[in-house]
C-alpha cells in the first residue's frame, strides 16, 4: 500500500513538473542564454582587452625605441607619445603621459612640461605611484624659479612613499635655493648615510656635500 501512495505522489510531482516547464520554461530558457551570453561578452571582453593591450605595449616599445635614437627630434617624440596616451588602456596612458612630459623638457618647452606632471599628479584616475611620480617631476623642474618653500611643502606627503629618496633630495636643493644651508647639509647627509638610499641619488648627494665643504 505504501507503494501505490509513492508512485501516486511521484505521479503527481511530474504532473506538476509538466506544468511548471510549460508555464516557464520558456522564461527560464531565456535567462540560461543572458547569463551564457554574459559569460562569453565577458570572455571576448576579455580577450579583446589583452589583444588591445598587447597592441599598446608594441606601439609605446617602437615610439620609445625611436625618441632613444641619436638625434631624434624630442618634441616629436613627445607629440607621439601624448597621441598614444589619448588611445592607451590606463597603465599605459599613463606612462606614455609621463614620457612624453619628459620628452617636452628635453624640447626645452618647460611650461608644456611642468603643466603635464602637475596634470598627471593631480588626475584621480592615475595610480597613486604614476601620480606621486608626477609630483616628483613636477618639483624637481619648478627647482630654481617660483617658491622653494611651496615646493617643499607640495612635496613633504610624498616623504614616506616610494619616491622618499628623490623627494629628500629635491628638498636639500629646494633649501639651498633658499639659503637654508644647514637644513640642506643635514638633508643630504641623512641621504649618504641611509642604506636604503638607492646609489645614485647618495652619489649626487655626496658630491652636493663636498661642494658643501660637508
Amino acid at each position: 500500500m505504501a507503494d501505490i501512495f509513492d508512485e501516486v505522489e511521484e505521479d503527481l510531482r511530474a504532473e506538476r513538473m509538466k506544468r511548471l516547464l510549460a508555464r516557464y520554461g520558456g522564461l527560464l530558457a531565456g535567462l540560461m542564454l543572458l547569463v551564457v551570453a554574459g559569460v562569453a561578452g565577458m570572455q571576448g571582453w576579455r580577450w579583446w582587452q589583452s589583444r588591445q593591450a598587447a597592441q599598446v605595449a608594441g606601439t609605446y616599445l617602437a615610439v620609445n625605441k625611436a625618441a632613444a635614437e641619436p638625434g631624434a627630434d624630442a618634441g616629436a617624440s613627445a607629440d607621439r607619445f601624448a597621441a598614444l596616451a589619448a588611445e592607451a588602456p590606463p597603465g599605459y596612458r599613463s606612462l606614455a603621459r609621463l614620457r612624453a612630459a619628459a620628452l617636452k623638457a628635453e624640447a626645452g618647452d618647460r611650461a608644456g612640461a611642468l603643466a603635464l606632471w602637475d596634470e598627471i599628479a593631480r588626475d584621480g584616475s592615475v595610480d597613486p605611484l604614476y601620480r606621486d611620480l608626477g609630483t616628483v617631476m613636477w618639483g624637481l623642474h619648478s627647482l630654481g624659479e617660483g617658491d622653494q618653500a611651496a615646493i617643499e611643502s607640495r612635496l613633504a606627503p610624498l616623504a614616506e612613499g616610494p619616491w622618499r629618496a628623490s623627494v629628500q633630495e629635491i628638498r636639500a636643493l629646494a633649501a639651498l635655493g633658499r639659503g637654508a644651508t644647514e637644513e640642506a647639509r643635514q638633508l643630504l647627509t641623512e641621504l649618504t648615510t641611509n642604506p636604503a638610499t638607492p646609489q645614485g641619488v647618495r652619489d649626487r648627494a655626496g658630491k652636493l656635500l663636498a661642494g658643501l665643504g660637508g
